[in-house]
């Protein structure tokens, strides 16, 4: 069982690493474009956006690297694996997520108080529509991969390309307001992509913060169900569930006669084991520990 969960662990990363790969294409397609033109034309709404656009490629580089660490297996000082590199992977696009809100909001306020206007044509609609079309594409793309794998990663970047396609259409408005003759909205978009990259920062926080607290995973309910079917078994309790979801450890007290032979009991414990290992395929490691059942006890 353990070489075929190597093996999955193994085919799973694969999967990621190329979804990230084609992602990083699409996102590096993305934020050229935007950034060039930009500065072409004098947009800082179009400027902004294409420096969010622009860690999506870097954190697409830093979620690789996070990837072929988290994917080494486990060893005498990481007993644990190397899981967590993958959530320090989604810390790190929160950090750059930070520093792009910065830049963001600078270029923002400098167009505001030195004013200005600029130059927006029919070219400036096909550039950001382009681009928004791309990035529809790898958001819907990305989160398919996200929930099949159940990687954190994937989905942090997901959403973090979610708040591109938000920026865009605040972008596109911007620009139809100043070809009417509103130069001021260029600068103002340029404040609301700020916002929508703090709201994307938080929620990637959130998440990150959660795994790293070692929140609970599981519902206590399905485990229960499937070890009161363990003949034998008369209850369990103090289950405790932490990791991510595709990469859960899970200890609980398991309930016996006070009167079955350690051996048995012991034995019993395995059978317990293998039947969580078996119906939740995300569990990596199960600690049971056994305890007499005792009056007043209740499962």
């Amino acid at each position: 069982m353990a070489d075929t969960r190597q093996e999955s662990a193994a085919q799973r990363y694969a999967e990621v690493t190329s979804v990230l790969l084609r992602v990083l294409v699409l996102n590096l397609v993305v934020a050229v474009a935007k950034i060039a033109f930009g500065w072409w034309s004098g947009a800082v709404s179009i400027l902004s956006d294409g420096f969010h656009s622009l860690t999506d490629s870097a954190s697409n580089v830093v979620a690789l690297v996070g990837i072929h660490l988290a994917r080494q297996p486990a060893d005498d000082a990481h007993p644990y694996g190397h899981r967590k590199f993958e959530t320090l992977a989604s810390a790190a696009i929160f950090v750059f997520l930070l520093l792009v809100l910065v830049e963001v909001l600078r270029t923002a306020v400098t167009r505001l108080w030195a004013g200005g206007t600029p130059d927006v044509t029919r070219w400036s609609f096909m550039v950001m529509g382009g681009t928004l079309a791309i990035n529809l594409a790898v958001v819907w793309y990305e989160s398919r991969a996200a929930r099949r794998l159940n990687s954190e990663l994937l989905l942090a970047d997901a959403t973090h390309t979610r708040s591109d396609v938000l920026t865009s259409v605040t972008v596109i408005a911007a620009l139809v307001g100043v070809a009417l003759g509103w130069p001021i909205l260029d600068g103002l978009a340029a404040i609301v992509v700020a916002g929508f990259i703090g709201v994307a920062g938080f929620k990637i926080a959130r998440s990150v913060a959660d795994i790293l607290a070692d929140r609970i995973v599981m519902d206590d309910g399905q485990l229960r169900r499937v070890v009161l079917e363990v003949q034998g078994v008369l209850g369990c309790h103090h289950i405790r569930t932490r990791g991510t979801p595709d990469h859960i450890f899970l200890d609980m007290h398991v309930w016996m006669r006070p009167d079955m032979p350690l051996f048995e009991a012991h034995e019993l414990s395995h059978v317990v084991k293998d039947r969580l290992m078996d119906q939740f395929p995300a569990l990596q490691d199960v600690i049971i520990h056994i305890e007499p059942m005792r009056p007043g006890d209740s499962a």
